[in-house]
């Protein structure tokens, strides 16, 4: 007998053996035993005693997808980092190891980068050229069990207890890790995969999934692994997919089609598009049979990608390898026909699918419907439900209905929707209050409550009782029209028709207070949620703070958001700066920077945005030293200035005339990698031009011109010193000028001309319009007349009259009218 008479197991503390009930007071010492039985398991066998033979057999020839000799060489690049002596994703090959711990949730390894956007280039068409290497496609025959979401298995102690866990990884320790490892071993693979799929955080899955492949006396099932791509194609962590399927090879998993078609749609939400399309090559290197699915696959990535020509490419090259396409296969590029605005091909498509042995289904014309939904061409909407009954031999039923009632109420088209639930209703369809509140909420954006109200009345009318959703989209639209008064009302006869107001509700009738110049009624109500029992969110904060922000109330605007921020719903930028530049407006520069500050030790996401628009107010308020001050505190924040700080502080010191500091700002920005900006040009432009600094100017520029040109500079330059009656200098700085000799450099030209005339010396503005015909650039004809006149009112005939012939020569003036002017 294991247990003797007075049995006591001794896990952590002395707990009596008593039946199930009592036991299951105490769920983790039930784990506990659970794990404590399963080490006598043959299950939990090393995965290391099979795997170097299956990994000996097996090898991949993709450089992305390498894999080593050694079963668990590389292991340790796929986790997390090692954090000294303690490491949580150690691997522990004896229960007698010390346990090891570490900061779960150190992501460093997994960080996705932001997908860059990739160059197209018609290499891409290589990738694609696995479609045409082979002749013979079969199906694939899967060697895992597919595993779905069982809400039981969500549900299981053990599940949860490892979900619990999890949560608790910012402050981990051996302790926990033990209580982890000993639940692990109790897990059966369909629990494995239920917490894989339990994390609100994908890479808390995927740390999860890496550190359980190192324990002893533990290994994943197939299923786990599919479970973890399926988690990981739902993210961009396109890196994180890849490692796990190279995992797979190294552990002598099977894969199938389905598994690289996870890390191809990874590849394609992260905007890598060439990389998805390779996973074909890695396929066949693999010796990954093709089947339909993956190409369906690669053709939905192709087309959201926008690279529709080359899904229709895919399409050729799997006829000619001897895959039929399937309806997906054609829904998916009658979808990328609509996204071009191409549907008249798409129409077409459908026409010949018949022809090509798969006929449309009515998720072909549903797609169809919602583009022309989507492009106001309603008309065509009823001709394609006819096209389909007609020629697709598809009768409409109650979902076709719904999808017609939903996509025309979601697009303004109330009045079209109601027709077709009419028509539906007709035929014996009902329509429950999803659908009615879709129109309702139609007719209230609208403006039209008045037929909002007939359909909640019909509602009634035919039992079918509007619930909060629809009192609310009513609400909202007495609001909408500024009739807070009936959207109070509203608010009663609700609780009247037992329909209890939620979140939303209180929200849309906050949101007309506002509008209505009545936050400070709306603050109120809000007080009273408590009593109402409903709970304020982030939207229902927001909607107050900017209420009061526009009356003018900046600083209950102010402790709305502290009273946000300790409810745990935090203000995103936008929010911030516009109540930040509120402050600015009415001169409380100080308030708004120490709002910044608060804000950002709270947490919030305070960005670059922010720290200018407080900078921005301390140079409207000629305080630059604190500006200067702000500057530098960016850098301790961890928040880079931009083109657009740099500007603001600049031009700042350019007012004040310390165009020194200004340059020295200059070349700072220039050395952190940052482009000037058109406004940053401008600026620097107007205060070297205005202090006459102009080969200071000039140098300043051509630094400036080695991070990003300016076609236009030195025309701003000669037009700013004309502006400054400074026109020797602007004239040093004609030949950089002409040398490009466009339109533009001649509207230049005019200026410093006519700037000349206004001065008295016509002689130069003879000058400079010789040098733009030695340009081929021809000046304007009724400004060169003025130039002659002058010239001639001064005695200097001989150059009215080369001027004059210049334009001759070049067909621009008769000798007649050269005759004219002399006279």
């Amino acid at each position: 007998m294991f247990f003797g008479r007075s049995c006591y197991l001794r896990i952590g503390k002395a707990i009596a053996f008593e039946p199930t009930s009592h036991l299951f007071e105490h769920p983790l010492t039930c784990v506990e035993l659970a794990a404590f039985f399963s080490s006598f398991s043959s299950r939990s066998s090393d995965p290391s005693s099979d795997f170097d033979s299956k990994i000996k057999a097996r090898s991949v020839e993709s450089d992305d997808f390498d894999a080593t000799s050694n079963g668990y060489d590389g292991v340790g690049k796929l986790g997390a980092p090692d954090f000294g002596d303690w490491s949580f994703l150690g691997s522990t090959k004896n229960d007698c190891e010390d346990y090891q711990s570490s900061k779960f949730g150190i992501f460093d390894d997994l960080e996705e980068p932001d997908g860059e956007e990739e160059k197209d280039s018609d290499d891409d068409d290589d990738d694609l050229m696995v479609l045409g290497s082979s002749n013979r496609v079969h199906e694939q025959k899967e060697n895992f069990d597919r595993v779905e979401g069982d809400e039981d298995e969500f549900r299981h102690p053990l599940v949860r207890e490892v979900c619990r866990l999890l949560e608790l990884r910012s402050g981990w320790n051996p302790k926990l890790e033990g209580q982890l490892r000993n639940l692990l071993r109790s897990l059966k693979a369909r629990q494995v995969c239920a917490v894989l799929r339990s994390q609100a955080d994908e890479r808390v899955a995927l740390e999860f999934f890496y550190w359980a492949d190192r324990q002893w006396r533990y290994k994943h099932y197939p299923v786990v692994y599919y479970a973890m791509l399926e988690v990981l194609s739902k993210t961009k962590l396109c890196q994180g997919a890849k490692r796990v399927l190279r995992l797979m090879a190294r552990r002598g998993i099977e894969r199938s089609p389905e598994a690289f078609g996870y890390v191809m749609v990874s590849y394609s939400r992260a905007g890598k598009l060439r990389h998805a399309m390779r996973v074909l090559t890695l396929m066949q290197k693999a010796g990954v049979e093709l089947n339909v699915s993956i190409c369906n696959t690669a053709i939905h990535a192709l087309v959201m990608g926008n690279k529709l020509e080359k899904a229709l490419r895919v399409l050729e090259r799997m006829q000619l390898v001897g895959i039929a396409p399937n309806v997906v296969t054609y829904n998916c590029l009658i979808k990328g026909y609509c996204e071009v605005h191409r549907v008249e091909d798409a129409l077409e498509l459908i026409d010949e699918m018949p022809s090509r042995g798969c006929p449309p289904d009515k998720v072909s014309y549903y797609t169809v419907m919602g583009f022309l939904c989507k492009e106001k061409r309603v008309k065509e909407v009823r001709e394609l439900v006819e096209k389909m009954t007609k020629d697709g031999g598809l009768l409409p039923d109650q979902v076709t209905y719904n999808n017609l009632v939903h996509m025309l109420s979601k697009h303004g088209y109330g009045d079209e929707a109601v027709e077709f639930l009419r028509e539906a209703e007709e035929k014996g369809f009902r329509f429950d209050k999803v659908g009615y509140s879709a129109i309702v909420h139609s007719f209230c954006k609208d403006g039209r409550i008045d037929m909002a109200k007939e359909i909640v009345n019909e509602m009634f009318a035919k039992g079918c009782t509007p619930d909060v959703v629809t009192y609310t989209a009513v609400l909202n639209g007495y609001c909408r029209l500024g009739k807070v008064d009936q959207a109070k009302k509203m608010l009663q006869h609700m609780y009247k028709h037992g329909c209890k107001p939620n979140t939303v509700s209180y929200t849309a009738l906050l949101n007309g207070l506002c509008r209505s110049q009545n936050s400070l009624e709306a603050r109120e109500m809000m007080n009273m949620s408590e009593e109402e029992w409903w709970t304020p969110n982030a939207i229902t904060y927001s909607v107050l703070m900017h209420g009061l922000r526009r009356e003018g109330k900046l600083v209950e605007a102010c402790d709305m958001v502290r009273e946000m921020v300790n409810k745990g719903f935090l203000p995103n930028p936008v929010e911030i700066n516009l109540l930040i530049q509120s402050l600015c407006r009415e001169g409380k520069i100080n308030e708004a920077k120490r709002f910044m500050e608060e804000c950002l030790n709270k947490g919030c996401a305070v960005n670059v945005v922010n720290f200018t628009t407080v900078i921005h107010g301390y140079c409207q308020k000629d305080d630059l030293e604190t500006a200067l001050s702000l500057l530098d505190d960016m850098y301790l924040s961890n928040k880079h200035p931009d083109a657009i700080t740099y500007t603001t502080v600049i031009n700042a010191l350019g007012k004040k005339g310390r165009i020194q500091e200004a340059t020295k700002l200059m070349i700072e920005m220039l050395g952190k990698g940052l482009d000037p900006t058109p406004v940053t040009y401008r600026t620097v432009i107007h205060w070297y031009c205005q202090t006459g600094r102009v080969d200071d100017l000039v140098k300043l520029l051509e630094k400036m011109f080695s991070r990003k040109n300016c076609k236009t500079a030195y025309n701003q330059v000669i037009e700013k010193l004309c502006s400054f009656g400074k026109l020797e200098e602007a004239d040093k700085l004609l030949g950089k000028v002409l040398r490009t000799a466009s339109r533009v450099d001649a509207k230049t030209c005019h200026v410093l001309v006519d700037s000349y005339l206004r001065k008295g010396t016509p002689l130069s503005a003879y000058k400079v319009a010789c040098r733009m015909l030695n340009r081929n650039l021809i000046p304007d004809l009724k400004l060169c007349e003025k130039v002659t006149k002058r010239l001639m009112s001064e005695g200097n005939s001989k150059e009215a009259d080369n001027l004059m012939l210049r334009f001759v020569e070049r067909g621009c003036l008769s000798h007649q009218h050269q005759e004219h002017l002399r006279s």
